[in-house]
């Protein structure tokens, strides 16, 4: 069995120590300097402490019995990287260097050694924030007016702090904080100090680099990079490859990880998970604006979000072992992760979920609202029938996909009268164009709101919305109508649900095609009527009933159907004789629908039977319902027995 000794400390330390670990022909330890290193690795032997020196390293070797060691510590750990290079050469020990990859950037001041830092800054004016660390801190020292100019950010250890004291560093001027720091914990301290400059290593992005290059970016601060000692060695992926040819290792027993993260609105609203989750990742997957949001700079990307193409490019570069793909908002709240997850092969992939905070959230802070008693929906990417929440719900939120999209739903609010709901818009959140706007439909109409929108819809005045409408209720005219009674059952029957699209054939005053519309919230009724009076009737009734998934169609069945989309349900409650060319119509469109059929004639009874058997339909129940009402007659009560009707429900 290979004896393996891992100096650690690092992000790679840490991925070989458990990749190699899980080899069981393989006998793996980790050596890491703090507690804290020792936290981070999962279920593998760790020894936290110095070995002391070069002798103490060749001790540990020797005692050991180590075959080979691997040095996977810090870029800038050029002394205990040299400690280790000496032992192995005085204990005749393999020894394979990880050498992190190296970030460009053109707009630094890039010196060879700490010692030139001292020399660029005794020349200008302005506060500097020092992040290299305690141990050079001296180097400071030798900076004009240190006391006053120079903040170090160090270790909270006390012998840090002893350190910077004994060196003459003022109390105000040493920040004590452990790292991970993101880009805006380094704006903010950039900030509080005044700094013009912050001096810092090249560490690489897992090194925290990337995070201090943006905050200095943005707060206008010169950056100071320290270049890396010289250092041989190989690459990560390169020390992988190695090693999984001699111990004879699959990669694929290091499963390839895939994060999906909701990174919030971007930027600060990042949760320090996901920027780790980031940071650790090799491959960035998101739309163009997540991927710039996230200040992603030294790392592999590609701008897709479909799960097909997201997938399709993760299995045609297999190089790329953490792979990081970046949502919007939160992951559990209309986000592209539920498609993910369906899609990804869980025995190949390591999946790791990382929530975020989502638009909504955000939006009900600011406004200074609670949103657990709102009700949540979505029109973007989809057809949301809005007017039906907003007549339902006390308080409806709802993600739009356009300015334009939202003018729509104002327009439909003002013409079916929901003028006094209280609307309140916010848009493009997080950036110099963010705003709220409050307002009654009327007086936000015709507005430009941006390009990223959510809106809250308060009614008081809630509509009642109840099966078995009473008919006098229906704008009536002269067209034909079905009794309540009558219209409950055959909606019942005809058994909808929210999304479907539905036909109402010979549809008269539409009492029927409300009903559906009120049951298929989500979907949407074409009520088809040849009669132009009894078309504006339907106009009519669908105003009072506040039903924009409605759709009138002026025209004799079954050629007015043609157009049409293919239907889910069909209630026939007139076919001016027509009946088997209708039903041949709909099967064409959609062989298995459903179908209910109404008679009052035995002409249509017979016509309905003979269709049946023609079509091959599947007869679920014929229904004969025979009603009676009560008439008073001065203190008597007559029951009056109303035409009895024949449901008939099949399908194909």
């Amino acid at each position: 069995m290979c004896k393996i000794l891992i100096f650690s400390g690092t992000t790679e330390g840490r991925r070989l120590t458990e990749w190699l670990s899980s080899c069981k022909e393989l006998d793996v330890t980790a050596r890491v300097a703090t507690e804290y290193g020792a936290l981070v690795c999962n279920d593998v032997n760790v020894d936290v402490g110095s070995c002391g020196g070069v002798e103490g390293i060749a001790r540990t070797i020797k005692t050991e019995g180590y075959d080979l060691v691997i040095d996977a510590t810090h870029p800038y750990a050029s002394r205990i990287t040299e400690h280790i290079r000496e032992a192995c050469s005085m204990t005749d020990t393999e020894l394979i260097r990880v050498k992190r990859n190296e970030s460009e950037y053109d707009d630094v001041i890039t010196v060879p050694s700490i010692d030139d830092v001292p020399k660029i800054l005794n020349d200008v004016e302005g506060n500097i924030l020092v992040t290299t660390g305690s141990k050079e801190a001296d180097v400071y020292t030798r900076i004009k007016d240190f006391k006053e100019r120079v903040f170090v950010r160090v270790l909270p250890t006390m012998d840090s702090l002893d350190r910077c004291i004994k060196l003459g560093y003022p109390n105000k001027n040493i920040i004590c904080a452990q790292g991970p720091f993101s880009m805006e914990m380094n704006m903010a301290l950039l900030k509080q100090i005044d700094a013009s400059y912050m001096v810092t290593k090249e560490s690489g992005d897992v090194g925290g680099f990337d995070s201090k290059y943006e905050a200095a970016k943005k707060m206008d601060v010169k950056l100071i990079v320290i270049g890396r000692p010289n250092d041989a060695g190989m690459s990560y992926d390169d020390v992988v490859d190695e090693l999984s040819a001699r111990f004879n290792i699959k990669k694929d027993t290091q499963k390839r990880k895939i994060t999906l993260i909701g990174i919030g609105l971007g930027g600060d609203t990042m949760t320090i998970e996901a920027k780790d989750a980031i940071s650790e990742a090799d491959l960035i997957i998101g739309a163009k604006r997540m991927i710039e949001s996230s200040h992603v700079h030294d790392k592999a990307t590609y701008e897709g979000y479909l799960p097909k193409d997201v997938i399709d490019y993760i299995e045609s570069h297999k190089d790329h072992k953490r792979i990081a793909v970046l949502l919007s908002g939160d992951v559990g709240f209309y986000s592209g992760a539920k498609g993910l997850l369906e899609v990804i092969d869980t025995e190949r992939y390591d999946i790791d979920v990382v929530c975020g905070i989502s638009s909504m959230v955000y939006f009900f802070s600011k406004i200074g609202k609670s949103w657990d008693d709102a009700h949540l929906i979505s029109s973007h990417g989809r057809r949301m029938n809005t007017i039906n929440h907003i007549c339902r719900y006390p308080k409806v939120f709802s993600l739009l996909s356009s300015s334009g999209e939202l003018n729509d739903i104002l327009s439909e609010m003002c013409y079916y009268e929901l003028n006094d709901v209280d609307v309140t818009v916010g848009s493009d959140f997080r950036t110099d164009a963010e705003r709220f706007i409050k307002g009654k439909p009327s007086e936000l109409k015709g507005m430009e709101f941006g390009k990223l929108i959510v809106v809250l819809f308060e009614n008081k005045d809630l509509i009642q919305r109840t099966a078995c409408i009473p008919d006098d209720q229906f704008i009536r005219g002269d067209a034909p109508m079905s009794k309540s009674e009558v219209r409950a059952l055959s909606v019942l029957k005809l058994n909808c649900d929210a999304d479907s699209i539905v036909y109402d054939v010979g549809a008269g005053t539409g009492s029927v095609s409300i009903e559906l519309a009120l049951r298929a919230v989500d979907g949407t009724v074409y009520a088809i009527e040849r009669d132009h009076d009894s078309i504006e009737l339907i106009k009519e009734n669908r105003k009072r009933f506040k039903v924009p998934n409605l759709i009138p169609v002026e025209g004799l069945a079954p050629e007015a159907l043609n157009d049409l989309p293919a239907p889910t349900h069909v209630f026939i409650g007139g076919s001016s004789g027509n009946l088997k060319d209708i039903i041949s119509c709909i099967l064409k469109k959609n062989p298995h629908v459903r179908i209910v059929m109404n008679a009052v004639t035995l002409e249509t009874i017979s016509e309905i039977l003979d269709v049946i058997k023609s079509f091959n339909l599947i007869e679920e129940e014929t229904i004969c319902l025979s009603v009676d009402r009560t008439r008073k007659i001065g203190r008597y009560h007559l029951m009056d027995s109303q035409n009895p009707v024949y449901i008939n429900v099949v399908r194909g």
